[in-house]
């Protein structure tokens, strides 16, 4: 199927503006570049409380925005930003985090990871790590119940990072996950799929551009294999929380992506996954194209199930 008629509007606006590919681009210029795309989001639902806060990790701090709908909080997002561990801030993902709590009656946990190649793998994912352990353990200020349900969620680069909490958290025995919502994640580091090889596919993110992360993130090629690092290489996916995965029809990152899935269901986890006719990557994140509210269909749907099945959970357990 061709690229719908808004996305092929846009990437030919992108390229009348010139510019060089990204993977010829400084860390610095290509954040410049992101922050632009970025302020094309439009306007930003209001919330009820929007706070930052910062977050002890090793070797310092890194914040963390709390953001909570005017109708209250029934659960909590920790939401991890794309841009291929090198590039995006949580400022650049407001508006689609508000978006995203207004729309699914949840508390989003913006997470601003440390960035490559300033700060290379693994810090990435312990820096995950330590806002998912925070948004767990403030439960109760960010929702005002302690059992409200934890899910992680975010898109490329931080749809890596969600798979990887999803694993530690079954690996070190909680917090307990309600759902995992990965956004045409990174789940390999192998350039040669199908989806990365196809010349229809090389548009927002190419195979250059791709190769030029991993190149700033995880320069050893033998640390790429860890599952830390490519969630698809993990020995055991079984007892992982179910998962909502949604992929592009022209994204390098598709084949990888809808192999976590099969990986992941294989195993025996719950799976809801889509692949969106005529996208490409970061149609999710553009939120004022047509596929990112189908997009957010499908996640808001998985999120409001993942509650129902909590508070369906927790019912049982009160009788």
């Amino acid at each position: 199927m061709a690229l719908d008629v808004a996305t092929t509007t846009l990437l030919e606006q992108m390229a009348a503006a010139g510019g060089k590919p990204l993977h010829e681009l400084s860390p610095t210029e290509a954040r410049a570049f992101g922050a632009a795309i970025a302020e094309m989001a439009g306007p930003a639902p209001r919330m009820a409380r929007a706070e930052d806060h910062t977050v002890p990790v090793d070797g310092g701090e890194i914040p963390v925005r709390v953001l909570v709908p005017p109708q209250g909080a029934r659960g909590v997002i920790v939401y991890l930003h794309g841009g291929g561990w090198v590039i995006g801030t949580i400022d650049e993902y407001d508006t689609l985090a508000r978006k995203l709590a207004e729309r699914t009656s949840c508390a989003v946990v913006l997470v601003e990871y440390r960035l490559a190649p300033e700060h290379r793998y693994p810090v990435a994912v312990d820096d995950s790590w330590a806002g998912l352990l925070w948004a767990a353990e403030h439960r109760t200020d960010i929702t005002g119940r302690a059992d409200a349900p934890l899910i992680v969620a975010g898109d490329s680069a931080g749809g890596n990072l969600s798979a990887v909490m999803a694993q530690r958290v079954r690996d070190r025995g909680g917090p307990e996950l309600a759902l995992q919502v990965l956004v045409y994640p990174v789940t390999d580091a192998d350039f040669a799929t199908g989806s990365y090889t196809a010349a229809e596919n090389q548009l927002i993110l190419t195979k250059e551009a791709m190769v030029w992360f991993w190149d700033h993130y995880a320069p050893d090629p033998a640390r790429r294999a860890e599952a830390d690092a490519s969630p698809l290489r993990a020995s055991d996916l079984g007892g992982l929380a179910p998962a909502v995965v949604l992929t592009a029809e022209h994204d390098v990152l598709r084949d990888e992506g809808e192999a976590y899935a099969r990986k992941l269901a294989d195993a025996g986890v719950p799976v809801d996954v889509r692949r969106h006719e005529g996208q490409t990557h970061g149609f999710f994140s553009l939120l004022m194209l047509p596929g990112s509210e189908r997009g957010f269909q499908q996640v808001v749907k998985g999120v409001k199930a993942a509650l129902a099945r909590h508070a369906a959970g927790r019912s049982a357990e009160a009788a």
